[in-house]
């Protein structure tokens, strides 16, 4: 996940920009998570969790399975077949739920528990998601035991620093720093590739794991348990999801250049290596990828494969940022402030809520794990159901939209079933060894969304109990006009058919009507951005009322006035900055135990509602221009 530039979002800018300096760039932000797998996947997998012996036929099987997961799950599902399903664009588990959604009646069933399992994949795949900065960057700075042991001590204090370094960083954007992304990652694979090779050629049988027997071959001598190791196969494919989810910050083609040309045999060459490295020295087991790395050349690699973590973990956070955005403009969660930090490229942000829940959630997994195997424990259940909820969203999709290719991607994604189901049941047999922490961590998000979602309805259907309709209303104020004033008044609602109760409080309170009148409602689309001819609606009610709706794609940042801006060209009142006011209702929520959401749910709703950041802010509406009127609503 990262939160790349806005501009590079559309398929007319890709070419613009060059092909070279997007697969650059891709290389950068996209593939930092699945990059820095190599840090600790092998070790884990012959770590005592399993009880594997570091065998000839067992390492072979070991390699074959991470071989045949990255070229099936990563290659095969996700870049060859998930990311032809573009939202407008957009990928990731939000956009594809939106798009699934779409296949059926707005309203439907069916479209609800589609949002709902979307909603719980984006909640699982934050909560495994958090877990990346820890483990990479303290599997990078665990080399330090293999220069000086005697700094043993001293990883968990050096990793925590790091972290705390990059969280504070945020708020200054990444702008300047993501220039060198690019550049550092592919230095950091280039030497992958060139370890991996150096090593390959003192033991080159280990070249034998691509053949899928000694996959096979594991199984049938490990019996049925030997699908455990698929919960620490997985740690080489996490990060695929994430692939899907840049897809629109560079386009699909930059991105498969990028994995086929370049990432896939860079990483494949250092798994052969390490690999092989076991073969001829067993005892390297217990840190293959620093043992692999001639003496002279392991504090610089300790230093690149830092540098190359911290880029691996600002993908996530940046990733959590653009989420988050996301999820607040489908309405899944409270507002919150949104800072730009960026001039040129408006998909710059910096959300400081996100950012310092990130910072204490991961320095809590790396106090409370203190090391990457056994964070690697806690790893990969969340994001191996997340990969099976896009596989059935896939199918979805593939089924409805597809006509001409789901005769043979559907029978692929009962195929790719198998296999995250295989991903689920091995990472869940973790779960008490430390795997319940991204499941618990994943429920409580989907908690909260769920309950911000479901209180935000109900708040509405009251509002709207309690409401006068506009239609029968404004004849009958305008049958005994109050005094109008010069201006043109702006009223928020949610609900464009009845009265605003700003309006009802003004007139109350001030008993003056304006000018003009607006009654402005904001709509998210299900897409990621709005067509300029969908942007705003405008529809003249008499007396200079206007009931006007303005409407933006998930992926964008809502600006009102600006969007305001576009009225006089489409027959609408002129708005001058200077001349218009902004009314708007702040509603305080009472939980009731006598209706509604459970009594707890209406508390935690009323809590979230109170601490959101106001409508107002998040529409970038000036506040000098801004009059908030309050009302105490039940649920």
């Amino acid at each position: 996940m990262s939160n790349a530039s806005h501009t590079a979002s559309h398929p007319d800018s890709h070419g613009k920009a060059g092909l070279a300096g997007l697969v650059l760039a891709a290389i950068g932000v996209v593939f930092g998570d699945i990059g820095t797998s190599p840090l600790y996947t092998i070790k884990q997998a012959f770590s005592p969790h399993y009880g594997l012996v570091a065998d000839h036929n067992t390492v072979l099987g070991v390699l074959s399975l991470i071989f045949w997961s990255l070229m099936v799950v990563v290659t095969l599902k996700y870049v060859a077949i998930i990311m032809r399903a573009d939202n407008d664009g957009e990928g990731g588990i939000m956009a594809l739920m939106a798009l699934a959604q779409r296949t059926f009646p707005s309203g439907s069933r069916t479209a609800y528990v589609i949002g709902i399992v979307g909603i719980f994949g984006a909640s699982l795949f934050f909560g495994d998601g958090v877990i990346t900065p820890a483990i990479s960057v303290l599997s990078a700075v665990e080399g330090v035991e293999v220069v000086a042991p005697q700094m043993h001590a001293l990883i968990v204090p050096l990793t925590v620093t790091i972290l705390v370094a990059l969280f504070v960083m945020q708020r200054y954007g990444t702008e300047k720093v993501g220039k060198v992304f690019g550049p550092v990652t592919m230095l950091w694979f280039a030497i992958l590739a060139v370890l991996g090779a150096v090593n390959i050629l003192h033991d080159p049988e280990v070249l034998k794991a691509i053949n899928p027997y000694w996959a096979v071959n594991f199984f049938a001598t490990h019996g049925w348990h030997g699908v455990f190791i698929l919960g620490a196969v997985v740690l080489a494919v996490t990060g695929g999801e994430a692939i899907y989810t840049d897809m629109g910050h560079f386009g699909a083609k930059p991105i498969r250049y990028a994995w086929y040309f370049f990432v896939l045999p860079a990483l494949m060459l250092n798994y052969l290596g390490q690999g092989a490295l076991v073969l001829e020295h067993p005892e390297a087991i217990r840190n293959p990828f620093y043992i692999g790395v001639p003496e002279w050349g392991r504090i610089p690699m300790i230093v690149l494969a830092t540098a190359a973590t911290v880029i691996a973990s600002q993908a996530v956070i940046t990733g959590g940022f653009s989420v988050a955005r996301q999820a607040m403009q489908l309405g899944y969660i409270p507002r919150m402030i949104v800072k730009h930090t960026s001039k040129h490229t408006i998909g710059q942000i910096y959300i400081p809520a996100i950012n310092w829940s990130m910072m204490l959630v991961v320095i809590g997994l790396v106090l409370a794990f203190r090391s990457s195997s056994n964070l690697a424990v806690a790893y990969g259940i969340s994001v191996s159901a997340t990969m099976l909820i896009d596989t059935v969203l896939l199918a979805l999709v593939a089924r409805a939209l597809w006509p001409k290719w789901r005769v043979w991607v559907l029978p692929l994604c009962a195929f790719f079933v198998v296999g995250d189901v295989g991903f689920v049941v091995a990472n869940g047999a973790k779960l008490l060894q430390g795997a319940w922490f991204p499941v618990v961590l994943g429920v409580v998000l989907f908690t909260i969304m769920r309950t911000w979602r479901r209180g935000r309805e109900l708040l509405h259907a009251e509002v709207r109990k309690e409401g006068i309709q506009l239609d029968t209303f404004l004849p009958g104020l305008m049958l005994a006009p109050p005094v109008r004033v010069p201006g043109t008044a702006v009223f928020m609602t949610a609900d464009k058919n009845v009265v605003p109760h700003a309006l009802m409080h003004n007139l109350k309170h001030n008993k003056v009507l304006h000018e003009r009148n607006v009654f402005l409602t904001v709509e998210t689309l299900n897409v990621p951005y709005a067509p300029k001819e969908k942007r705003l609606k405008i529809d003249p009610i008499g007396d200079e009322f206007y009931r006007v709706v303005v409407k933006f794609g998930f992926m964008e940042t809502p600006d009102v006035p600006q969007a305001l801006m576009l009225s006089c060209d489409r027959g609408g009142p002129l708005f001058d900055p200077m001349e218009t006011t902004y009314f708007a209702s702040r509603e305080t929520v009472v939980a009731s135990a006598r209706r509604g959401m459970p009594i707890w749910r209406d508390k935690l709703f009323a809590l979230m509602h109170r601490n959101a950041a106001p409508a107002t802010g998040f529409f970038r509406i000036p506040g000098n221009r801004l009059v908030e009127l309050g009302s105490q609503v039940e649920i």
